[in-house]
């Protein structure tokens, strides 16, 4: 790190697991392991040239557009279509 950590350690240690502040936490609930991603390990960037239309269609569904391009191609592999 560049910057010198501003946060006193010593006073995070000493704080008893009650004291951590944790009560706006839950734990994971079942649609959360439904809905878990099995991660495939490191990706590999690449250059890929898609029509504009197709582009523009997953940038309008926000963040994350180039992770659903990947889940969209996974689920064509998974359905083993040739």
């Amino acid at each position: 790190m560049k910057k010198k950590s501003k946060t006193d350690l010593r006073m995070v240690k000493a704080m008893k697991a009650s004291e951590a502040g944790f009560s706006d936490s839950s734990l994971p609930n079942g649609k959360y392991f439904t809905e878990a991603v099995f991660w495939h390990g490191t990706k590999r960037q690449i250059t890929l040239r898609l029509d504009p239309d197709v582009v523009d269609y997953f940038k309008k569904q926000g963040r994350g557009y180039q992770s659903m391009i990947n889940a969209v191609l996974r689920k064509y592999v998974e359905a083993g279509v040739q």
